[in-house]
């Protein structure tokens, strides 16, 4: 069974209905060889960090930046994970007033120290999330997930 872990941070609850997209993506019956955990970043941690064979983190854009939340469960996994994590794959998922590429920047540069390997391109939903958006973030679910199951990643 593989693991795949989903941290993220909403304010507006727009980066929620992401994350319970890439979920239902995740969660396709056709995929049946993965477990998936669905945490706020505050509530997530090392345990769960240790656990996943795959990763989805996902933020607002703050100030052209990742949020605080997301920021700080890096923070509190880095050190305690050091060595005993090795191209964990994972994608960015963002939702941004901007253009998102502040955050994908932040979270890629830390994302290298961990190490993490990036397996899809950012998904960024611009402005008010779309019907077009949250199938995109089903469908990063879905190949993150099966990609799992099928140990391309």
């Amino acid at each position: 069974m593989k693991h795949l872990l989903i941290v993220y941070h909403s304010q507006t609850g727009n980066t929620a209905r992401m994350a319970q997209a890439l979920l239902r993506g995740a969660s396709q019956p056709e995929i049946e060889g993965v477990e998936i955990r669905c945490l706020r970043a505050f509530e997530a941690g090392v345990e769960d960090l240790l656990w996943a064979h795959g990763l989805l983190l996902g933020t607002p854009e703050n100030f052209g930046y990742m949020s605080g939340a997301l920021k700080d469960f890096l923070d509190r996994t880095y050190y305690p994970v050091e060595g005993q994590i090795d191209n964990l794959p994972y994608a960015i998922f963002i939702s941004a007033g901007n253009d998102g590429s502040g955050a994908v920047a932040a979270i890629q540069r830390i994302a290298r120290g961990y190490p993490f390997k990036e397996v899809h391109e950012p998904l960024i939903a611009r402005g008010e999330l779309t019907a077009q958006d949250l199938a995109r973030c089903e469908e990063l679910g879905a190949t993150l997930a099966a990609g799992l199951e099928l140990g391309i990643f």
